[in-house]
């Protein structure tokens, strides 16, 4: 199971405490108080693994070492270990304790979540002419702790977005190395996949089902992928009854959620038109011209209207390749 929200406790490590120590050595009698060691930070890394979540499941509370405290003879704690936590990119860092939103946005990225306490001196530190022999110290700061909503918003180039059984799974497994659960059944899949097609990260977005944006089914889950997607492709079955009852429908629930949604570049495909005479996939085609002029037909099992629909897939991909120049 996808973990694509969830809300943990994270705690730096406390810094350790000063030392009030005095030297042993005969003659030479003086403060030796090391300083205590530094708490440990807590840092998120983003990586490309969408599941990268799932080690929050069960563990929901993490804490970085404490600093060791000071010793006599001059000798500073150690500092606390820090830890490094994997978040995916997409992930939005919501900080519950201080209502600070924070993202991550791409591999490699480095973000201090939590900083560790500082070490308190130890009376080594507080010496001077006039105080000789002092017995001041002090205590570590403690560390940072917050509690954080980890919120994961896919972010591909291409959402795959329909009804449930329109063929976006088979076709996320016709066009890339992903491997879905595929099956012929009127009820959404329970997770989201991603598949990569060249340059283009292409995400099938389990089928939405009318009143999805107030919750319905896993509505609600789904959407949220939806947003982070640069361009939609909608997909509708060709043998459908009611083809743009059913755009319509998806469209609804897309705006209902957000707005900005309906904005996004769309295209529309008919799929599975294996399935039905051709004149009647024309008419179809047609009466869509007026609603989006962007629209294909096309069946996984028919070589030529795949290699249309790659056509498209390419000039994307062509697009994209030419921003990065």
């Amino acid at each position: 199971m996808l973990i694509d929200d969830v809300t943990i406790k994270i705690k730096a490590g406390d810094g350790g405490a000063g030392a009030v120590a005095f030297n042993k050595v005969v003659c030479s009698l003086g403060p030796t108080g090391g300083s205590g060691g530094r708490g440990g930070s807590v840092y998120a890394i983003g990586v490309s693994e969408l599941d990268a979540l799932q080690q929050f499941r069960f563990k929901k509370v993490l804490e970085a070492e404490k600093g060791i405290n000071g010793k006599g003879q001059f000798v500073d704690g150690t500092s606390g270990q820090d830890i490094v936590l994997k978040f995916p990119v997409g992930t939005i860092i919501h900080n519950l304790t201080t209502g600070a939103d924070t993202e991550m946005t791409t591999v490699g990225e480095k973000i201090l979540l939590a900083k560790g306490g500082k070490g308190g001196k130890g009376n080594f530190q507080f010496r001077s002419s006039r105080n000789t022999t002092p017995m001041e110290s002090q205590p570590g700061t403690p560390g940072e702790e917050f509690e954080l909503r980890l919120e994961l918003k896919m972010m591909a180039d291409i959402g795959f977005v329909g009804l449930p059984n329109v063929g976006k799974s088979s076709l996320l497994k016709e066009l890339t190395d992903a491997n879905p659960k595929v099956a012929n059944y009127p009820f959404t899949t329970l997770e989201p996949n991603l598949g990569v097609y060249y340059e283009l990260i292409l995400a099938d977005i389990p089928g939405l089902i009318e009143r999805a944006s107030s919750g319905k089914g896993l509505g609600i889950k789904f959407l949220r992928h939806v947003e982070r997607t640069k361009i939609l492709f909608h997909f509708i079955a060709s043998d459908s009854a009611t083809p743009i009852t059913d755009y319509k429908t998806i469209r609804k629930e897309l705006g209902k959620y957000n707005k900005e949604l309906l904005n996004k570049e769309e295209y529309v495909f008919l799929s599975r038109s294996d399935t039905v005479d051709k004149k009647e996939i024309e008419k179809k085609i047609k009466a869509f011209k007026k609603y989006n002029g962007n629209i294909k037909a096309f069946s996984i099992y028919d070589y030529d209207s795949m290699e249309e629909f790659k056509k498209v897939l390419n000039k994307i991909k062509d697009e994209k390749v030419g921003m990065k120049k």
